[in-house]
């Protein structure tokens, strides 16, 4: 079935739009009195309402029907928004955390006393699988609302086999046909758990022997091929792999050696980078990443190898309202000739 959708005010497509640097209002296309024709979960054309109208011909197939769809109101239509990086699937509060920062306390001051991503990983161990998916379903269909219909969602408050494994398939449970498409990615790097006996090294390399294996076994046989009505995956679509570069997580030598290491075992990468300290965009770029996402305390020798890399950089200004920290150089990365890309860090 032919669906036309429209008149809308304006429609704006976004294409022919460069990846890299910044973008002027006189680069965008903008349709007014716009339509689109749409085929099943793929648009057909982007016009006109009064072209698109005049050659329906040309689109129809032998027999097809045509349905008509007019929004009730003037309005404004563009592509749906993509959050990169998300942590959507947790369970408990982060509301004490706030409190202590806005009394003087530094996150890595409440990390330290065991706040912070140590609290979140106490409670979601604690979450049944059917309460995270359930969470997490509520937060995405609030970001839907919001326009955003792909959200990328990170594990990391499990910290080991069963607890990372549990976060995965409650994401798979919410990536419903009436929500945003899920991306996971697993960033089971995020801390070393408090009750991990050894050191930082010696949870990466248990990672890398029994976590890993087991999750790329579930994303790729599991998650990443399913498919529902509405919501479809390719088979190319990879396993996704993420890790924490900060003083009181991993640093930039352990962190490069990890995901190296994730990436020959058919990972694509992406790294927390650049928040408080500078050093984790370096390992990002050196490894091929995805991403380099925060980047709060990157520096103009950050800017520069970003600028001439192929890793996006993703701003996270959420992130520095919460904890009161500087913003990403977002305008001086544009400027360099980086490629960015802003989320929102829930």
């Amino acid at each position: 079935m032919l669906t036309l959708i429209g008149p809308v005010a304006q429609l704006l497509p976004l294409t022919h739009l460069p990846d890299r640097g910044p973008i002027g209002d006189d680069q965008l296309r903008i349709i007014y009195n716009g339509a689109l024709l749409v085929r099943g979960n793929t648009i057909v054309a982007v016009d006109t309402y009064d072209q698109l109208d005049q050659t329906l011909g040309q689109f129809r197939q032998p027999n097809e029907e045509i349905k008509r769809w007019e929004p009730e109101s003037a309005s404004t239509l563009i592509p749906g928004f993509i959050d990169c990086h998300t942590h959507i699937c947790f369970a408990g509060s982060r509301a004490k955390d706030f409190a202590l920062r806005n009394a003087g306390s530094s996150y890595l001051e409440i990390a330290r006393a065991g706040g912070g991503i140590q609290d979140s990983v106490r409670s979601t161990r604690l979450a049944k699988e059917t309460e995270l998916a359930e969470l997490t379903f509520s937060r995405a269909m609030q970001a839907l609302r919001s326009g955003v219909t792909t959200m990328e969602v990170k594990s990391g408050y499990g910290l080991d086999l069963p607890n990372e494994l549990k976060q995965l398939r409650a994401i798979h449970t919410a990536n419903r046909p009436d929500g945003p498409d899920l991306i996971p990615t697993c960033l089971a790097a995020h801390v070393v758990p408090k009750d991990f006996e050894g050191s930082p090294a010696a949870y990466l390399d248990m990672l890398v022997d029994f976590v890993l294996p087991q999750v790329v076994n579930y994303l790729q046989n599991e998650f990443l091929s399913s498919s529902t009505e509405g919501v479809a995956y390719s088979k190319q679509l990879r396993s996704r792999c993420d890790i924490f570069i900060e003083q009181e997580a991993f640093t930039p030598e352990l962190a490069k050696a990890y995901l190296l290491r994730a990436k020959a075992m058919g990972f694509d990468l992406t790294v927390h980078a650049d928040q408080f300290h500078p050093g984790g965009s370096q390992v990002a770029v050196e490894v091929g990443a995805l991403s380099a996402d925060h980047l709060e305390a990157s520096g103009s020798r950050e800017i520069e190898l970003l600028a001439k890399s192929n890793t996006v950089a993703v701003a996270l200004p959420g992130a520095s309202l919460g904890l009161g920290v500087g913003f990403t150089p977002a305008r001086k990365l544009l400027d360099a000739g980086a490629i960015l890309a802003i989320a929102s860090d829930w």
